[in-house]
């Protein structure tokens, strides 16, 4: 029993010194207060102005800088793993923690899959046991309902190869096992230290409102070029030239020739919700290229016929943008249909343009 004592006080007091240097035990020891999960204010729901939300975010992105202070990674880091977990949580529907953080462990990974005790949050048996968990917010426990401590623990197992990017981009790929999630982190990552923001999730039309264009729900029809397949988007008409806007925040992840979707873009959001803009005549080449972040309303592109052939066909029908959605669950992508959201944030715009003062 002894000896067990010595392992586990020998295991923890090495993991301190590696993490957090020599004032170990947790952020309060470092000069940040932090209170109980069970004090933690829920996410407000969808319904609730957008000041509340505002309030949220400046309260999540407190959560990083501390976080950050403590184990040196950058704070857009720690938002781009968190934000990656609250878009995995929603694709494979699993239960979203409560509180700021959606960083998700389940009580295997943060208890250890030996550890009799599937609710321990004692940090030193933790540790023991090979479990992730660890006490961030220095009140003695590795608490898997604690925000701070569910983010101090991905950032402590970030760490493991070191500080420098490409040796976080390794912790990363040993705790995801999926290069696919890699990239998505570091591309949530890029436009998080671009704004230097987390409130990046206002959305516009993919057209100027006042261009003259028309759209239906088209989502699922056949389409027979180039074999029998159905149709995964919205085709948005519109005359030769009319500019085409990104509808979000994000990272241009595709820019060239598609066969079937001529001249196209894709673009990244922070929701790993890939859009496609297919047909264009031309690209925004003065402002984009593929790896540039973009913001809601930027010119991209503009309207044309361009596909269904070898590099430059056009005009085999009528001039259109065709617009679709993409989902990510981390090792696939599945379509759905734009239409609905194009609806909502059509309407948005002309509400904010309604209250923006001129």
């Amino acid at each position: 029993m002894a000896a067990f004592h010595a392992r586990v006080l020998t295991a923890a007091a090495l993991c301190a010194a590696l993490l957090v240097g020599p004032a170990a035990g947790g952020l309060e020891n470092r000069g940040f207060a932090y209170a109980p999960a069970a004090k933690t204010p829920a996410l407000p729901k969808a319904s609730k102005a957008a000041s509340g939300m505002k309030a949220v975010f400046s309260e999540r992105k407190d959560l990083f800088h501390k976080v950050s202070a403590v184990t040196g990674i950058p704070w857009y880091y720690l938002a781009a793993v968190d934000q990656y977990e609250r878009t995995i949580n929603l694709a494979k529907k699993r239960p979203a923690p409560d509180g700021l953080i959606a960083i998700y462990f389940t009580d295997l990974q943060w208890g250890g899959i030996l550890n009799p005790d599937h609710e321990d949050k004692n940090a030193k048996s933790i540790q023991w046991f090979g479990g992730i968990g660890r006490d961030g917010s220095g009140d003695g426990l590795a608490d898997r309902m604690n925000d701070l401590d569910r983010l101090y623990s991905m950032a402590s197992n970030m760490l493991q190869k070191g500080s420098a990017e490409e040796d976080l981009r390794i912790g990363l790929w040993d705790y995801y096992q999926n290069t696919r999630s890699v990239e998505r982190i570091q591309q949530f990552a890029r436009i998080y230290a671009h704004f230097d923001t987390l409130d990046l999730y206002e959305h516009c039309f993919v057209m100027p409102l006042s261009a003259d264009y028309s759209y239906r729900s088209t989502w699922g029809a056949s389409r027979g070029w180039g074999g029998y397949r159905i149709h995964e988007g919205t085709d948005i008409f519109a005359g030769y030239g009319v500019p085409v806007r990104s509808a979000t925040y994000g990272v241009i992840e595709v820019m060239g020739w598609n066969p079937y979707g001529g001249w196209r873009i894709g673009i990244r959001d922070l929701n790993n919700v890939y859009h496609y803009y297919a047909h264009l005549s031309r690209f925004n080449k003065k402002e984009v290229q593929q790896g540039s972040i973009v913001k809601p309303g930027q010119v991209v592109g503009w309207v044309g016929s361009s596909g269904y052939g070898k590099p430059g066909t056009s005009g085999k029908f009528p001039p259109h943008l065709h617009y679709g959605l993409y989902r990510d669950n981390g090792l696939t992508e599945w379509s759905f249909d734009p239409y609905p959201h194009l609806r909502k944030w059509e309407r948005e715009e002309r509400m904010r343009s309604k209250t923006t003062p001129p």
